[in-house]
């Protein structure tokens, strides 16, 4: 399928104006650069019933986190999903998500907690797993105080945030006590190689670019760290029976397409319910462009209303 015309149209426009690849940039303007993006093309104004940020206590101290309550939440528990943010763990925060938060709350009618993690490369892997497993852990032991079904949490993220939220429900099930209702993996990088098909095939000019996907994993992973561990690669993990139910949110020109699917195809080869919503004709990340495609919209309002049926269900 062709790519979608308005985002070829959106990804002319960005190439015609010159700018430095975000390798190149200082780590700070990079983080600038990412954050910019996300305020001018993210939803805005998404109506939410409440916004409350709170700390959590974190392996290295307190980890940030801000929980959203949908309109008319009412006293009653509800269901939540604890949610990691992309940007390749070098750039994003909850800033630069607030939008999309709000959007799935909004959309979903549960609770959303955006957990803001540490950042590479000031912090190397594994402190940003380290902090979401125990910000996840941390939810479940204070889920009535956050008014939070415990029986009905669910965890997620986009892009790397998507990575990590593969890790936790792996790392959950390793350690046993708690249960995972649900995961949505958006765009989630899923192993370190960078050598899939449509790694090649989508290595320059589809948003996200190959280049700097391995710059990413140059700043957040240690020197000489074996790649091919499960505990990093997913992917690569022996078993993935008794992992939670899954929407993964792929892009047809997304260089991580294809490590994405092959995890959808892992988990259902397990037997794991699995629903793959597979946009033929987008990128990476395009929900972020909620200004330009009415298509994003779309993409995360399935998402939520998935999330949420899957909660209902629990």
């Amino acid at each position: 399928m062709p790519l979608d015309p308005q985002v070829k149209a959106f990804l002319d426009q960005m190439t015609a104006m010159p700018r430095l690849k975000m390798s190149d940039m200082p780590l700070s303007l990079s983080r600038q650069s990412f954050a910019q993006m996300m305020a001018m093309m993210g939803p805005h104004d998404v109506p939410v019933g409440k916004v409350q940020n709170i700390t959590l206590a974190g392996p290295a101290g307190e980890i940030r986190a801000r929980v959203y309550s949908p309109i008319a939440a009412g006293g009653e528990a509800l269901p939540a999903l604890v949610y990691f943010h992309g940007g390749g763990f070098v750039t994003g925060d909850l800033e630069t998500h607030d939008g999309l938060c709000r959007l799935i709350a909004h959309e979903g009618g549960f609770l959303v907690v955006a957990v803001d993690y540490r950042l590479a490369p000031e912090h190397k892997w594994p402190a940003q797993i380290d902090d979401a497993f125990a910000a996840t852990r941390w939810v479940f032991a204070n889920a009535p105080s956050l008014g939070i079904d415990a029986g009905r949490i669910a965890i997620g993220g986009d892009s790397a945030g998507g990575h990590l939220a593969a890790c936790v429900t792996q790392m959950v099930k390793a350690h046993g006590g708690l249960k995972i209702a649900f995961q949505l993996l958006m765009f989630p990088g899923t192993e370190f190689t960078t050598d899939t098909g449509s790694m090649q095939r989508f290595a320059v000019g589809y948003m996200m670019e190959k280049q700097t996907i391995e710059w990413f994993y140059s700043q957040v992973l240690p020197d000489g760290t074996d790649r091919a561990s499960a505990k990093i690669s997913p992917l690569l993990a022996k078993d993935f029976s008794g992992l939670p139910p899954a929407y993964i949110m792929l892009g047809g020109y997304d260089p991580l397409h294809d490590e994405g699917l092959a995890y959808a195809q892992k988990l259902e080869a397990a037997g794991v319910k699995v629903t793959v919503a597979d946009y033929a004709d987008m990128v990476h990340c395009f929900i972020y462009l909620q200004s330009v495609l009415p298509q994003a919209h779309d993409a995360v309002a399935k998402a939520a209303e998935a999330v949420a049926q899957a909660l209902d269900q629990a």
